[in-house]
């Protein structure tokens, strides 16, 4: 029986291995640094201030047969805080290309056009004028304690109204050209245009009209771009 028991105890005392524990994962490289002296990509430059998209190019085809079509292209609207500082007046910084062309092959001859590029700006409300009523008052009294004498204040106020027109829309025409041939161009930079008197929201819209001529004939057709809330 004692040869048992130590062979059992044997059996409990032998030690056995155990697994090794995994090694831990390294950790993840650092990003590279982006080195200064390498050139910048300028496949996609982030787009101007204040660029607004350009709206679908103005076509005509005309009875004797020529096609007309007039576009705009790398337009900007910046609003911009008014020379004046008036609360009342809408100022913008204005940039664009307008394009005019005639192409076909129509009946008649053509002796050139003119073209014209600029802004609309609609205001929503008009302040048209201010009235100041001055006004007087007295308020009588009687003193405390009682002693049979009147008292009394006066007082002077002014009392203000401005009144409201329904908006309008100001065309400001940057600039009109004639021209000879089939083609023409306007490029605006850098130009301020203003409307004053507007109480309330503004919006703005550039605009270019061709204007196409024969000996008899005008035909007209007008590009019209995006309307922007200001």
């Amino acid at each position: 029986m004692f040869k048992h028991f130590a062979a059992l105890a044997a059996c409990v005392l032998v030690p056995v291995a155990s697994a090794p524990l995994a090694a831990a994962e390294p950790p993840p490289p650092p990003p590279p640094v982006p080195d200064a002296a390498a050139p910048v990509n300028l496949s996609n430059p982030l787009p101007p201030e204040g660029a607004v998209p350009s709206g679908p190019a103005g076509i005509l085809d005309t009875p004797d047969g020529w096609h007309l079509e007039v576009s705009g292209s790398n337009e900007t609207q910046l609003p911009v805080a008014p020379l004046t500082t008036a609360i009342s007046s809408r100022e913008y910084l204005i940039a664009g290309t307008f394009t005019g062309k005639i192409t076909g092959s129509g009946t008649t001859e053509l002796t050139g056009g003119s073209f014209e590029a600029g802004e609309q700006i609609g205001c929503g409300i008009i302040s048209d004028e201010v009235e100041i009523n001055p006004g007087a008052s007295f308020t009588p009294g009687i003193g405390i304690p009682f002693t049979g004498n009147a008292t009394g204040a006066f007082g002077v106020s002014l009392q203000g109204k401005v009144y409201l027109k329904p908006g309008t829309v100001t065309t400001v025409a940057l600039d009109k050209k004639k021209f000879k041939g089939t083609e023409t161009r306007i490029t605006i930079t850098g130009v301020r245009v203003k409307t004053d008197q507007c109480a309330g929201q503004s919006f703005i819209r550039s605009y270019a009209t061709l204007t196409s001529s024969t000996e008899n004939t005008d035909d007209i057709i007008t590009y019209l771009g995006v309307t922007k809330a200001v």
